[in-house]
């Protein structure tokens, strides 16, 4: 068997003494992995790091197996992503939460354009501009894995107008007026997390988003396997309340 496909560096580990597994998130594989044989060297480990995009070959006998990578550089930026410290932390919690949560050799072609478009944003700005797309590649997470959130309207009494918050329970929007009584019980909704046009988020707004998508990746994803938020993604909040307060 054998496909070409882009991929996402996600992670490498070494295997052996020449080798590499190779942990990637592909435009049309989903997270796939693959033995990179090389992969050790000089050369290719500098193409194996995290948030690189790589043009890869995978074959194998089955297709079950693990297989194996050629690989090919396509898009350096794991060397302008480890030079800063903000930058990093986005790029570790992306890496983590597309590790933790997305089946293996599911495709999401969508969440792969979208990783491209967050990834090139943390190498190139600040938190202030791919912290709210961080958030909306978490959002967008929950829609593919099934798990979407409703902010269309309000789940109480049907107005799209004026939508506040989240219940916890269903997550489905709920308006000001409808949730003023259980505020205290509700998650808060941005109003750029409910647009999805709108492209403009305050540092608390980003805040609050990322609360959000982590609290349903976490009680909708992962707790349900016993697994917990990687401490890169809740490195990722500390930064966002930071900006925030």
């Amino acid at each position: 068997m054998e496909w070409s496909d882009d991929a996402i560096v996600l992670a490498a580990r070494r295997y052996g003494d020449s080798a590499a597994i190779l942990e990637a998130l592909t435009r049309g594989h989903g997270r796939h992995l693959g033995l990179v044989r090389g992969g050790a060297s000089r050369r290719l480990r500098s193409f194996l790091l995290p948030g690189n995009t790589l043009s890869v070959v995978w074959r194998a006998r089955l297709a079950e197996h693990l297989g194996g990578f050629t690989v090919e550089l396509h898009t350096e930026r794991a060397g302008t992503l480890l030079e800063r410290r903000e930058a990093l932390i986005g790029l570790n919690a992306f890496a983590e939460i597309a590790r933790a949560v997305l089946p293996e050799r599911e495709p999401h072609e969508s969440l792969f354009q979208a990783a491209e478009i967050l990834l090139d944003a943390i190498a190139t700005g600040e938190f202030a501009h791919w912290g709210p797309l961080h958030a909306r590649w978490e959002q967008g997470v929950l829609d593919a894995l099934g798990f979407g959130l409703d902010l269309t309207q309000c789940a109480a009494t049907g107005a799209t107008e004026d939508l506040c918050y989240v219940s916890p329970k269903s997550g489905r929007a709920v308006s000001r007026k409808a949730g003023a009584p259980y505020r205290g019980r509700l998650l808060e909704l941005p109003a750029f997390l409910a647009d999805r046009r709108s492209g403009s988020a305050t540092s608390a707004e980003t805040a609050a988003a990322l609360r959000l998508t982590g609290y349903f990746l976490r009680e909708r994803v992962l707790g349900p396997h016993d697994r917990q938020i990687p401490p890169a993604r809740l490195r990722l909040d500390e930064l966002a309340s930071r900006e925030s307060a």
